[in-house]
């Protein structure tokens, strides 16, 4: 199957509300998510998205769980669009979906079958920008990381030069806290974002090396 191109914002209007799946997980903007499906509210959700050819809204919870009960989430997070879709050696559905667009929660709402309806307001694509001289080092980073975590990404198109691309697939692949990936994708920022990794692995170099000392 081909990547999905993401680059540009579909001329149709974004809906204002979309099923939400709130998640252990930050997903940014032509990011992979693989799922498991098993509960019936998504396994209805994930059909409807497939049959209709429309998204579905992730978001990192704050409290609560991800399957079996209520959860609330932060305010920020991303419209997902399946890519790929298997089933599963236990007979799960399995699905792969790639990040979109970002919103903002304004209200919240929950269907008779738990299913929640977020209301959204769409955030602003960030402007494609060069990767500074700086940040080099991340790039080659990323460059050395990426081909490792195939077939991960065989469905994200590849921008080495774009400084959103590169900080975003970073924030995805470190091992940093939820906490920290949801604060990056908030910042709405892709060089006030390469900057927070400059230091971020900076810091985990300075540890490791105390470390081995």
């Amino acid at each position: 199957m081909e990547p999905a191109a993401v680059n540009e914002r579909k001329s149709t209007a974004l809906p204002r509300t979309i099923p939400l799946f709130p998640l252990n997980a930050v997903l940014f903007p032509e990011g992979p998510l693989k799922l498991r499906i098993f509960e019936a509210r998504y396994v209805d959700m994930i059909g409807r998205c497939m049959r209709e050819g429309t998204t579905f809204g992730v978001a990192m919870i704050l409290e609560g769980v991800e399957a079996g009960g209520e959860a609330s989430t932060v305010r920020i997070g991303t419209s997902a669009r399946i890519v790929d879709f298997e089933r599963l050696q236990d007979g799960l559905l399995g699905i792969t979906a790639l990040g979109e667009d970002t919103f903002r929660i304004e209200s919240m709402s929950r269907q008779s079958d738990g299913l929640n309806i977020a209301h959204v307001q769409w955030l602003p694509r960030e402007t494609t920008t060069a990767v500074p001289e700086d940040s080099a080092y991340l790039v080659r980073l990323l460059q050395h990381a990426l081909p490792q975590l195939a077939p991960v990404y065989d469905f994200t198109p590849i921008r080495y030069e774009d400084a959103t691309w590169v900080g975003s697939r970073l924030v995805e692949i470190l091992p940093l806290p939820l906490e920290e990936k949801q604060l990056c994708l908030e910042l709405q920022d892709p060089l006030k974002r390469l900057e927070h990794l400059r230091m971020r692995v900076k810091v985990e170099a300075i540890e490791q090396e105390e470390d081995l000392q």
